[in-house]
């Protein structure tokens, strides 16, 4: 709790601050006149790089391909949420106009943080002339943690939450947090929760469980979160003894969480990627027993998108990589089960028919819920600030009991 008023008291000074980053503005430019500038730009992003799949993505196809296409070099470097945040804090505390980072992937509480700050560049999306395709007519892409992007960042994939299980242990995989409890204190040590972004989005998919359909929609409501997050905590709290390792300690990341369900310790892993199941076990990592499902509440579905922080020196390279990311051919290439499985963000009906027959013949998902069955089981994300408080409150009210 220290922590986020720390990080809220930071965030409002620097909001305040009025400082303006003397860089060029590239907003009354044509496209051109933009790639001509970008080219020769060395631009540096920042993503997180917990799976093989996604940084062979990123290594094998879209640096390569911005470099002979446009000319640009694209340098990739490790770090997501909290260490973005505050690199950009420091920098613009410090008045510095050139800064680290000049692309980051982000969504929810970071872009939330980001904004605060006036730490992002834009608005500048309607400036991609591959934008045209993007389906902003889906609140799922229009609206991240509830927050509108208004061009502030752009959309770059789309997925749903899911819990994944080992069918060779597990005959019927519960589906309701009553079901999960009892599976936990029959089967000690098969479950636990990763402590990372995946873990929250399971505990924030229990929170509007227990708190009921459309009770925490809207903005952050301290009353109604203190309520309902008291009865989560007394729910994960009472069966963590039988949690894996005793609940004594939690995975760091979902990686790992998968490690121990490949090495039989886990029945269950958890993915915000609905297509990971498939991926993971075509490239022969899960088993071929493993299968994804949806709690009878549902879970929740997002988006995950690219920004430019404001004091970046390579605005206009970051505008040429992000335009390449959104096109129709890069976005068929990730949506590939044998690539990386991610959700596209492109209305398809809008595409030209040659790469629209592409995306129709895309496999289906075969060990997870087809896109119908998820649809009718997404849930909104929450507010911002309900995703930061469950990071605070998880280490207050778990990890440390």
């Amino acid at each position: 709790m220290i922590r986020y008023f720390f990080i809220l008291c930071a965030l409002l000074l620097l909001s305040c601050s009025g400082n303006e980053q003397q860089q060029p503005d590239l907003s009354t430019l044509g496209w051109e006149q933009i790639q001509h500038r970008a080219e020769g730009q060395t631009v540096n992003m920042m993503m997180w790089q917990g799976d093989p799949n996604i940084n062979a993505y990123m290594q094998n196809y879209v640096v390569p391909k911005v470099k002979e296409l446009y000319n640009v070099d694209l340098e990739i470097a490790s770090g997501q949420g909290n260490t973005i945040v505050s690199i950009l804090m420091s920098e613009l505390e410090a008045g510095k106009e050139e800064g680290e980072l000049d692309l980051v992937w982000i969504n929810g509480e970071t872009f939330y943080q980001l904004r605060q700050i006036n730490g992002l560049y834009g608005p500048f999306v309607s400036q991609l002339p591959n934008a045209k395709y993007i389906d902003f007519d889906n609140p799922f892409i229009k609206y991240d943690f509830q927050q509108p992007i208004n061009g502030y960042e752009v959309p770059w994939g789309n997925v749903q939450f899911m819990m994944i299980y080992d069918s060779a242990q597990v005959q019927n995989p519960p589906k309701t947090k009553e079901q999960l409890a009892r599976y936990v204190r029959s089967h000690p040590g098969t479950f636990t929760i990763a402590n990372d972004f995946s873990g929250m989005t399971f505990l924030k998919s229990l929170l509007i469980g227990i708190a009921g359909p459309g009770t925490l929609d809207g903005s952050f409501d301290q009353e109604k979160y203190q309520k309902y997050s008291t009865q989560l905590w007394e729910y994960i709290n009472n069966i963590k003894s039988d949690f894996w390792k005793n609940g004594e300690t939690f995975p760091s990341s979902v990686s790992a969480m998968h490690q121990l369900f490949v090495n039989g310790e886990l029945h269950f892993t958890m993915s915000n990627n609905d297509a990971e199941v498939d991926n993971k076990i075509s490239e022969g990592f899960f088993p071929e027993s493993a299968r994804a499902y949806l709690l009878d509440n549902g879970t929740i579905q997002n988006s995950h998108y690219l920004g430019i922080p404001v004091n970046s020196s390579q605005k206009a390279g970051a505008m040429v990589v992000s335009n390449f990311m959104i096109s129709p051919e890069a976005q068929y290439r990730k949506a590939r089960p044998d690539v990386w499985g991610d959700g596209t963000v492109l209305d398809v009906q809008k595409l030209p028919e040659k790469i629209a027959s592409k995306f129709s013949t895309l496999p289906k998902e075969s060990h997870a819920p087809n896109n119908k069955k998820m649809q009718e089981k997404a849930l909104q994300e929450l507010a911002p600030e309900y995703m930061i408080r469950l990071y605070e409150d998880f280490r207050t009210h778990v990890i440390q009991q």
